[in-house]
């Protein structure tokens, strides 16, 4: 059984093709990268796999599971959690709070438990907070925990970005080009917290990434695009020496 798998996925806008039959899998327990020149239709496989864009060719599978016909609210539900490229958090709440939006799909308790707060939706919020504080210790976001987020530097608040998705307790993560804005001291930090996401929390990523050192230091494998269309696979070595790569990085001439 495959763990996730993309099938001859493709998208177009009108006239344009922004993804054309691109196919992989994803090993469970792997950090597996897409990489390519801007444009490459990188982000636009994520937005495909989170169910924002209907695909107008090929499957998305999940241990099997096929994920055509769910909604995007569902996406969570089916253990896929994602961050993006811009951050997108609640900035007029503390760090806390953010990462508790989390738990959302974890919650079981229905609207008159809560509306009267009932023995079990007491307990069913410590049961949150504790999965929340748990991320928490994780991610070494002790000190920030009751701050609002408008106040946080920006890299603090990629890795409070971070700590949300990993409170919903993902299968697989995906994760939009983590390193973005971050200085190299910060981006050494992400690759730490990528490698432990997986040795320590089981959890398989596929990640889009522009900076290659850190492609290099945490990716198992990768897939790189360009115009949309897949043009090597390998290791993160292969892939970059591969004269397709080179040319659509670096122009034909070289």
């Amino acid at each position: 059984m495959s763990f996730f798998k993309v099938d001859n996925l493709g998208i177009r806008f009108g006239g344009v093709v922004a993804v054309d039959k691109v196919s992989f899998e994803v090993k469970r327990g792997e950090c597996y990268t897409i990489i390519g020149p801007n444009g490459a239709g990188k982000t636009t496989i994520f937005n495909l796999i989170g169910l924002l864009y209907p695909a107008t060719s090929g499957r998305i599978f999940l241990e099997d599971r096929e994920l055509t016909g769910f909604s995007p609210h569902q996406v969570a539900d089916l253990g896929i959690a994602r961050t993006f490229q811009n951050i997108e958090l609640f900035e007029h709440a503390t760090v806390l709070q953010n990462l508790l939006i989390g738990r959302h799909r974890h919650r079981k308790t229905s609207l008159w438990q809560e509306l009267i707060f009932t023995g079990a939706t007491r307990r069913a919020e410590l049961a949150q907070r504790e999965a929340v504080e748990k991320v928490i210790d994780f991610l070494d976001l002790a000190k920030v925990r009751d701050s609002l987020v408008a106040g946080l530097p920006y890299g603090v608040r990629k890795v409070v970005e971070l700590g949300r998705a990993l409170a919903t307790e993902p299968k697989l993560l995906l994760l939009d080009e983590p390193s973005s804005g971050l200085n190299p001291e910060e981006t050494d930090d992400m690759a730490f917290w990528i490698e432990d996401i997986k040795r320590h929390l089981g959890v398989t990523v596929l990640m889009v990434e522009h900076d290659m050192n850190l492609v290099s230091r945490v990716s198992d494998r990768v897939l790189a695009l360009n115009l949309g269309s897949a043009i090597a696979e390998g290791t993160p070595a292969e892939v970059q020496a591969h004269p397709a790569v080179i040319e659509a990085y670096l122009g034909k001439a070289a």
